[in-house]
C-alpha cells in the first residue's frame, strides 16, 4: 500500500511538472528589434554604424524599465531581444551602415524562430543613402523572414513618418503624445501591453486600420505639447479610444529636415469597429488641419543679433539662447561655428566686468588633444568646429585659459572648457548635447548663475526649461534651419503647409489600410 501511495505521489509530481512546462510553452514568443535616428538630408553629415551604439540580446532590456522583474510584463511572454540601436540625431545614414544593422537584426530574428509577435521600436525619421522610407523597407524585410501570421506592434516618435507600406506591414502602431517626449517610456509600454492584450485574448490583428495623410510639415519647436494648439490636439487622443472598437490612435507631426515624399503629417487609428476607427482618425485629422495656422514657436524667436541684444540687456539669469539651426538633437552636424563667430564679435563680452556667457558646445578633437597635453590652467590657441559643416563659417580659433578637462563622457568623450574673456566655450571630442545641469557642473560651470547660456538645442528639455531666467530661440543657419522657407525642398509632396500657405483644404477622409496578411513591398 505504501509503495502504491509513493507511486501515486510520483505520478502527480510528473503530471504537475508536465503541466507547468505546457503553461510555459503557451507563453507567446515575442522578439524585440528596432533602429532609431532622426536624419537631416539638409546636412552634409553622414551617420555610420557606430553612431547607433547597438545593443544585442539581453542588454536590449536596459532601454525598457517596464521589463523589470516586478513589472507584471516580463512574465507574460518569452521575450527574445535581438538588436536595438539608438543614435543621436544626425546626417543621412550610410547605406553600408543600414545594411549591416538590418542584416544583423534579421540574422538574430532567424535564430529565434518561430515567433508569435514582434515589438518593433523605431523613431521613424531615418534617412538612408539611396533609399526612401527605410523603416518601411526594414519592416518588409522582417515580414519576408517571419511571415504574415506574426503580430507586430510598432512604437514611434511623434516626429517620425508613417508611409502606407509601414502602416500595412505593422498591426498595432502608436507614437508619443508629448513634446518634449516625457512620455517616451509610457508610449513604448503602451505598444507592448496592446500587443500582449491582443495575443492573450486571441483576437490577434485589429480588423481595421485607418490612415490619413495631413499635408502639414512643421518643426517640433512649433508643435510642442506644452502650449496650444498642440496641447489640446494631443489631449484629444484618449477621448477617441474605445476599448477594442478603437484600440489606439496617434498623430505624427513628421520631420521637416528630410526631403522625402513620406514627410508630412499622418493620423492613424485602429480597432475592430470600422465606423469608430474612421470617426476617430477623421476627428483628429480635422482638428490637426483646422489649427495649422495657430502653431507657433514655443518661445520668442528672433535672429541671433536680436537674441544677443536681448540677453545683454536682461537682468534675468540665466538668459538662455537656443542656437537652433545646428541642433544635434534634431539632426544638425553639431559643429557649425557661425553662432560662435558672431558671439566673439561682441565687444560687450570681452572686458573683465562684462556679462558671462557659456556656450555648449562645439566639437574639436584636435583642440581637445592639445588641451590634454597643456593641462588645466594653461593657455591654448587652437581651432575647433566646421570639420563636417563649414558652409556658413570656418573653424573658430579659440584663445584662452583651459579651466576644465573631463574625460569619459559617454557621448562627448573628453570635454574641455576654454575661457576667452568672459566667454566659456565647451569643446568636445565628439559632438554632444547639453540638457542637464550636471553636464555643466561636472565641468566646474554654474549655468544657473551665468548671465547668458547659449545651447545648441531647439525647445528646452525639462531641466533647462526649469532653470531658465528668460529664454529666446535664435534662427541660426545649419542642417536643421527652423526657417523652413530657406530650405531647398525638391521631393516633399506639394502642396503642403506652410510651404504653400494658401492651399485648398485636403481630403481628410479615412483611408483603410489593408491588413498585414499580404506583404506590401
Amino acid at each position: 500500500m505504501k509503495k502504491l501511495f509513493s507511486t501515486f505521489i510520483l505520478l502527480a509530481v510528473l503530471i504537475l511538472a508536465i503541466g507547468c512546462q505546457d503553461n510555459k510553452k503557451k507563453l507567446p514568443r515575442i522578439a524585440i528589434a528596432g533602429l532609431a535616428i532622426e536624419s537631416s538630408t539638409f546636412s552634409p553629415a553622414v551617420s555610420h554604424e557606430g553612431a547607433f551604439k547597438a545593443r544585442y540580446g539581453d542588454s536590449v532590456f536596459t532601454y525598457y524599465p517596464f521589463f523589470a522583474a516586478d513589472s507584471g510584463i516580463i512574465d507574460r511572454a518569452v521575450w527574445l531581444p535581438t538588436l536595438r540601436g539608438h543614435a543621436m540625431p544626425g546626417g543621412i545614414v550610410s547605406h553600408e551602415a543600414y545594411e549591416s544593422l538590418v542584416s544583423k537584426t534579421l540574422d538574430s530574428l532567424k535564430a529565434k524562430l518561430p515567433l508569435d509577435a514582434i515589438f518593433f521600436d523605431i523613431h521613424g525619421a531615418m534617412s538612408v543613402q539611396g533609399l526612401d522610407d527605410p523603416e518601411g523597407d526594414f519592416l518588409v524585410r522582417i515580414r519576408e523572414l517571419v511571415g504574415t501570421d506574426v503580430l507586430i506592434s510598432t512604437s514611434m516618435d511623434l516626429h517620425g513618418s508613417v508611409s502606407p507600406r509601414l502602416a500595412q506591414n505593422t498591426d498595432l502602431i502608436t507614437c508619443y503624445r508629448l513634446a518634449p517626449h516625457e512620455d517616451a517610456i509610457e508610449s513604448k509600454k503602451r505598444a507592448v501591453t496592446n500587443l500582449l492584450d491582443r495575443l492573450e485574448s486571441g483576437k490577434g490583428k485589429p480588423a481595421y486600420k485607418a490612415w490619413i495623410p495631413v499635408p502639414i510639415l512643421l518643426p517640433g519647436e512649433k508643435t510642442s505639447t506644452r502650449i496650444e494648439p498642440g496641447k489640446s490636439l494631443y489631449a484629444q487622443i484618449p477621448t477617441v479610444i474605445d476599448k477594442d472598437k478603437v484600440i489606439d490612435a496617434a498623430i505624427w507631426m513628421s520631420y521637416p529636415w528630410a526631403d522625402e515624399p513620406r514627410n508630412h503629417g499622418v493620423v492613424m487609428a485602429y480597432g475592430d469597429d470600422k465606423e469608430a476607427v474612421a470617426r476617430a482618425a477623421e476627428t483628429l485629422a480635422r482638428h490637426f488641419w483646422d489649427v495649422r495656422k495657430e502653431f507657433g514657436f514655443v518661445a520668442p524667436t528672433v535672429y541671433l543679433d536680436e537674441a544677443l541684444a536681448k540677453a545683454l540687456a536682461s537682468d534675468k539669469k540665466p538668459f538662455i539662447i537656443s542656437d537652433m539651426g545646428d541642433n544635434p538633437t534634431a539632426g544638425g552636424a553639431g559643429d557649425v561655428t557661425w553662432t560662435l563667430h558672431e558671439i566673439f564679435k561682441r565687444p560687450e563680452l570681452k572686458s573683465s566686468g562684462s556679462k558671462t556667457l557659456i556656450y555648449a558646445s562645439i566639437p574639436g578633437p584636435e583642440l581637445v588633444k592639445r588641451a590634454k597635453e597643456i593641462g588645466v590652467g594653461g593657455q591654448i590657441d587652437a581651432a575647433a568646429g566646421a570639420e563636417v559643416d563649414n558652409r556658413f563659417a570656418p573653424p573658430i580659433r579659440l584663445k584662452g585659459r583651459i579651466t576644465a578637462i573631463k574625460e569619459g563622457d559617454v557621448d562627448a568623450g573628453t570635454e574641455v572648457v576654454v575661457k576667452s574673456g568672459n566667454i566659456y566655450t565647451i569643446v568636445t571630442e565628439k559632438r554632444s548635447a547639453y540638457h542637464s545641469e550636471k553636464k555643466f557642473t561636472d565641468l566646474g560651470l554654474k549655468p544657473g548663475e551665468a548671465d547668458i547660456l547659449v545651447v545648441k538645442i531647439g525647445y528646452l528639455e525639462p531641466e533647462l526649461y526649469d532653470m531658465r531666467g528668460d529664454w529666446v530661440m535664435a534662427l541660426t543657419p545649419g542642417g536643421v534651419d527652423q526657417d523652413l522657407l530657406r530650405l531647398p525642398y525638391k521631393r516633399v509632396q506639394r502642396p503642403i503647409y506652410p510651404l504653400d500657405p494658401d492651399m485648398a483644404d485636403p481630403d481628410l477622409s479615412a483611408r483603410f489600410i489593408p491588413l498585414s496578411n499580404e506583404i506590401k513591398r
